[in-house]
This record gives C-alpha cells, sequence and structure tokens, in this order.
C-alpha cells in the first residue's frame, strides 16, 4: 500500500476538467491534492452503479484499499424529470463511451426540441465520498436546479455547463465567472459538507 505524507487527500477521478474543478473548490485549505495519474498501478473502477451516491462510493472505497490516505470520489450527472431523469448516471456517456460533450449535449437538445416551459426543467446532482482504507468517512450529495436551453451559451465549465440555467439565474453555467458557479453548484454545495469532513479528520487523526 503507497503511504503518502500526512494531509494528502487524493481525488478518484480521471476527468481533468472535473480535477480542476475540485481542486479549486478544495484550494486555500492547507491540504496537498493529489490525483490518479500521481500514482502507478491503481485500478480503473467501473462506474456500474445505478445511483450517484453508490459509484462514488464504490470509486472512494476500491482506491482507498489501494492507498494509505483520504480518498474522495464523486459521481455527478444531469437530470432531466421530463426525460424520466435522464442522463442520470450516463450523463458522461449519453451519447457514447466517448464521453464527448459536445455530442452529448446535442443529444440531450435533440431529445428536448419539442420540450416547453416545464418540460425543460433539470437539475444537476453530485454525490461525494471519502474513504479511508475501504471505510466510508462521509458520504454527502448537492443539487442545483434549473432549467435546459434552446441551444448552447458560453465557454467556461465543462460537460452540460453551456444548456443549464440555474434557477435565480439568467445565464448558463457556462456564462457564470468560476467563482459564482463554485457558490452556487452541486459541486460546490457539497463540498461544503466534505470540508469540514476532511478538516475534522485531520484535526482527529493528526
Amino acid at each position: 500500500m503507497l503511504r503518502l505524507d500526512p494531509h494528502t487527500i487524493v481525488l478518484a477521478t480521471g476527468n481533468k476538467k472535473k480535477l480542476a474543478e475540485l481542486k479549486r473548490l478544495l484550494k486555500g485549505r492547507g491540504i496537498r491534492i493529489l490525483d490518479m495519474d500521481s500514482f502507478q498501478g491503481l485500478p480503473k473502477v467501473k462506474e456500474d452503479k445505478d445511483t450517484f451516491k453508490a459509484n462514488a462510493r464504490k470509486k472512494a472505497i476500491e482506491i482507498s484499499k489501494k492507498i494509505d490516505k483520504l480518498v474522495m470520489a464523486d459521481d455527478s450527472g444531469l437530470e432531466v424529470p421530463a426525460l424520466g431523469n435522464r442522463p442520470g448516471i450516463y450523463s458522461a456517456r449519453y451519447a457514447g463511451i466517448s464521453q464527448d460533450d459536445s455530442k452529448n449535449i446535442r443529444k440531450l437538445l435533440k431529445e428536448m426540441k419539442d420540450f416547453k416551459g416545464r418540460q425543460r426543467r433539470a437539475r444537476f446532482r453530485c454525490a461525494i465520498c471519502l474513504s479511508k482504507g475501504s471505510k466510508v468517512i462521509k458520504m454527502v450529495e448537492g443539487k442545483v436546479e434549473g432549467s435546459i436551453t434552446l441551444g448552447e451559451k458560453g465557454i467556461e465549465g465543462f460537460g452540460y455547463d453551456p444548456v443549464f440555467i440555474p434557477e435565480g439565474f439568467n445565464k448558463t453555467f457556462a456564462q457564470l465567472k468560476p467563482a459564482t458557479k463554485d457558490r452556487i453548484s452541486h459541486r460546490g454545495l457539497a463540498l461544503i459538507e466534505v470540508k469540514l469532513a476532511i478538516l475534522r479528520y485531520f484535526q482527529r487523526y493528526h
């Protein structure tokens, strides 16, 4: 099992854009943040569960079996009630295993082309799991309600950000400044609780 210096947290994700957002949200807390590329021989955990929480839990536990540090994993996605909450857990690969954001967005907009009003309601949901030594330390979930636009707007963010307008705003996530998105996003809200859990963990065990 790999051993690292104290106050290190390992982010169990291979998504570079998500990783950058997580690092930005966690900065300023005296915590060293490492990603999966910092190690060799780590398993590629298959996200085959049927909920965001179950996928996040599986990833965190599997990686924490290999690394002797606190591991954080998340699973997140977009839910459209009028589509039976699709794309849901398949958000990243909605248009295929290539995980191409543009293709995913085009498929979503095509499916929703005749939707109007409340039919265009949607939410982003994020589940985050902290694990150490294959045991769950904390599990949280954040969500933000909003709606889907008729077309893409903005260049910030990633995933479905260019077509999602959060409730109370008139701009998509991709049009908002990163600091504004961090404050109101599903991932940002979930990380409020997670950061407290991380700090308590370090204070207790270090």
